[in-house]
């Protein structure tokens, strides 16, 4: 949800109300001539108001579309185009707080959260931490008399009195006012930042043991981190949970596309400490998670109680790669400190997200890091809902963020300048809005203002050669496993097996393509398929007779479906097969490992699916199509033509003709599958057509792979409950099978966790 769509309204504190005197004036005369006189100009405004109206109901209502259109593109190209902020730095004067009470107040450590509620028993916890002052940023949801006694607590009326420059942006009703909380523990004296909310419990109640709160001076300890090894240049985000006991937990923000990554690191590299300036600490009890794990992790109204491994070292994340970073468990560093700022144009469930990618990517510029830590806090699982679709822009464009987030660079020679210049191409690229840019500006200004000094550039290593890591710099380290959640049961030997069987698929199944056509929504079902499938095959490419970039689903026509997969052959060359199915085709994936990946798999053995069909007529489509496949095979070199003359003896009069929901290409084949591709060429031979004839020409049908031999094949079904009556977990597919909304993919897994119980079961 975007904040412009928020009805921030201030609340009535805030409206100024006139003088009592004022609000009534002396009645005016209301002779008809007189008023005509005094209200000219409000009558010829009415009157172009009316008249333009009516020009825009005649113009909708007489022209044609075309028209139309071209009306709206010209009013579009009139909008004023994206503007980067110029600001004068050195003319940003410092300015103490001289309005709040706490004017004289400084100390170094800070707490900052945001409540909407009365004081929780864990909010009361954070306040008893010796050392550190809590402070308490209200919204418009906020009782009005809040108080907690030991914390200071700025309500939106105190907020206001500070006169900051963010306050112009900032929603009333949201979370993300910390960033005024911020600014004001800035001003006042802050060194440290423990970024917190109000249900997280501090494990031991003293975060001097849960981080490394002083990182130069006696109490600093000189102690090489442990760091995730950067000799894989394709990995660029990882799942920490996986380092602290837990592979089968995902935190909130990571792309769904490596959910399915679960094996350990092979080993690590070590970083000297004192850059770690950004601490993300993990929760124990309801870690952070996004909405997909929550709802597909349990089937009670019980809250979450995961645990994870308190003795685990803490680990450094290198330049190049990124993990998760929220807001209700972090501690950052003064040299961070830029880096609070919490976006206001994307959804609250985003904002913390998005905020920890851009703040990694600029923290490399000044040569520090993000670490992740053992449990520094127990978060209790009040059973709240988590709301879906205000996570699913997270998941549409988090993996592309971080793509865009490690090709970005600047040319730009002090480091506010270069914050603006990443907040800037975030806006281009539509990561948020012009509105965060401005928001960045405010932001930045206000920085100053309160006597924050800007860190100084260094060089980027991400652009240096990377170093090779000697078996000397390889340190190893084996992650316990420990017992987690799914299908709401603890885990124990048998999720473990389980865990292995899915790792067993990955390890078969980890270098095949999968690619999926979708003739349904793309928009409720994009992100479930590679959920569900993700986990398994190397990548998903889902296409559809409809383009949508933000979902990375490319356009193909399904009649000519065969068409498009040469240029997905190519661009994933080194893969060892490609398999295709069609969304209204379930696979049982773990009843195709016995199949052979070098042999073609398809359903010629399926006779409802593959059959032979005799053309009645010269018009008939079906002699249409068969007149294609003779002039094709006319054109084929000669092992194309004896291997489909030899399949097609017995059947001279017939077309052979397989609906092709599901289908394998190994490598060895796609040099020929491509070369047939291009025989039929702009021909109007259809899919249904055009595969067998592939098949029958690349290789002799009793060389076929039999695996999709046992797959359950009915006609289309007109109700999805008729399909939940045919699906088999021992069948190696099931058709038809209709997913049209998330709803469905619920009660598609619900059926599916009878092969692979680590799925989620909501029924």
């Amino acid at each position: 949800m975007l904040v412009q769509d928020r009805a921030a309204k201030p609340p009535k504190s805030q409206i100024r109300e006139l003088p009592t005197n004022r609000r009534f004036t002396e009645p005016k005369n209301l002779d008809f001539t007189s008023w005509v006189s005094s209200n000219v100009s409000r009558i010829v405004i009415l009157s172009l108001s009316i008249v333009t109206v009516a020009s825009f109901l005649f113009l909708y209502n007489t022209t044609d579309t075309a028209s139309l259109l071209c009306f709206q593109s010209q009013s579009t190209q009139s909008l004023q185009p994206l503007t980067r902020p110029q600001i004068k730095w050195s003319s940003i004067k410092v300015l103490p707080d001289k309005t709040s009470p706490y004017s004289t107040f400084l100390t170094e450590k800070w707490i900052v959260v945001s409540v909407t509620k009365y004081p929780t028993e864990e909010l009361k916890g954070l306040v008893k931490i010796r050392g550190w002052q809590v402070l308490a940023v209200g919204n418009s949801m906020t009782p009005k008399d809040w108080s907690l006694k030991g914390a200071i607590f700025l309500s939106l009326d105190a907020q206001a009195e500070l006169g900051y420059r963010v306050l112009d942006h900032l929603p009333y009703d949201s979370f993300v006012r910390k960033s005024v909380g911020y600014l004001f523990a800035i001003q006042h004296g802050a060194k440290k930042i423990y970024d917190a909310d109000d249900r997280g419990e501090v494990i031991g109640g003293d975060l001097g043991k849960c981080f490394d709160v002083e990182l130069v001076g006696e109490d600093a300890k000189q102690e090489p981190v442990l760091q995730y090894s950067h000799e894989n240049p394709n990995r660029t985000v990882v799942n920490p949970y996986i380092h602290f006991g837990q592979r089968s937990v995902w935190p909130r923000g990571l792309p769904l596309e490596n959910v399915g990554e679960i094996n350990h690191e092979e080993y690590y590299t070590e970083v000297f400490g004192g850059k770690q300036f950004i601490q993300q600490g993990v929760s124990n009890g309801l870690p952070d998670v996004d909405s997909v794990f929550y709802f597909t992790r349990k089937t009670t109204l019980e809250g979450f109680d995961i645990r994870f491994d308190e003795h685990a070292p803490k680990v450094a994340l290198p330049q190049g790669v990124m993990v998760p970073v929220n807001s209700f468990n972090t501690l950052y560093h003064s040299p961070a400190f830029w880096g609070l700022m919490l976006p206001v144009s994307v959804s609250s469930m985003a904002s913390d997200v998005l905020r920890g990618y851009w703040g990694q990517r600029l923290l490399w510029e000044l040569g520090g890091y993000v670490a992740v830590y053992p449990p520094t806090a127990h978060r209790f699982d009040r059973v709240e809902a988590y709301p879906f679709a205000e996570e699913k822009d997270l998941h549409v464009n988090v993996g592309r963020l971080i793509k865009f987030l490690l090709a970005w660079r600047s040319e730009k020679h002090s480091f506010f300048e270069t914050i603006l210049d990443l907040s800037f191409a975030m806006a281009e690229e539509g990561f948020w809005t012009e509105q965060d840019l401005k928001f960045t500006a405010a932001w930045l200004q206000d920085l100053i203002t309160v006597g924050y000094q800007q860190p100084r550039l260094m060089s980027l290593e991400l652009d240096r050669p990377r170093a090779t890591i000697g078996h000397g710099d390889r340190k190893e380290f084996v992650p316990r496993k420990l017992p987690s959640v799914h299908l709401g049961v603890e885990e124990t030997g048998t999720v473990s097996t389980e865990i292995g069987n899915l790792i067993r698929w990955r390890k078969n199944f980890g270098n095949v393509v999968l690619v999926m056509f979708c003739s349904g929504p793309v928009e409720r079902t994009a992100l479930e398929w590679r959920l569900l499938y993700g986990r398994v095959f190397k990548t998903v490419v889902i296409l559809s007779s409809q383009k949508n970039s933000d979902l990375y689903v490319e356009e193909a026509k399904q009649d000519h479906i065969y068409k498009h997969l040469p240029k997905i052959f190519d661009r994933y060359s080194s893969a060892e097969g490609f398999l295709f199915v069609e969304d209204d085709t379930i696979l049982n994936y773990w009843n195709l490992l016995q199949a052979d990946k070098t042999k073609i798999w398809t359903t010629d053995k399926v006779s409802k699916s593959w059959t032979s069909v005799k053309p009645t007529g010269k018009s008939d489509w079906f002699s249409t199509q068969a007149e294609l496949v003779k002039r094709t095979v006319s054109t084929m070199p000669a092992h194309f033509q004896v291997n489909y003359k030899e399949a097609a003896k017995n059947n001279q009069d017939t077309l052979t003709v397989c609906s092709s929901e599901v289908f394998y290409v190994p490598k060895r084949y796609v040099s020929d599958f491509m070369e047939l591709v291009e025989l039929v060429g702009d021909m109007d031979l259809h899919y249904k057509v055009a595969l067998p004839m592939f098949f029958m020409s690349m290789d002799s049908p009793q060389n076929f792979d039999p695996v999709l031999g046992s797959m359950v094949y009915k006609r289309k079904s007109s109700s999805f409950n008729s399909s939940l009556s045919l699906y088999s977990a021992q069948a190696s597919a099931v058709h038809p099978w209709s997913i049209s909304s998330e709803q469905d993919f619920i009660k598609l897994v619900g059926q599916m966790a009878e092969g692979d119980p680590l799925l989620m079961e909501l029924v």
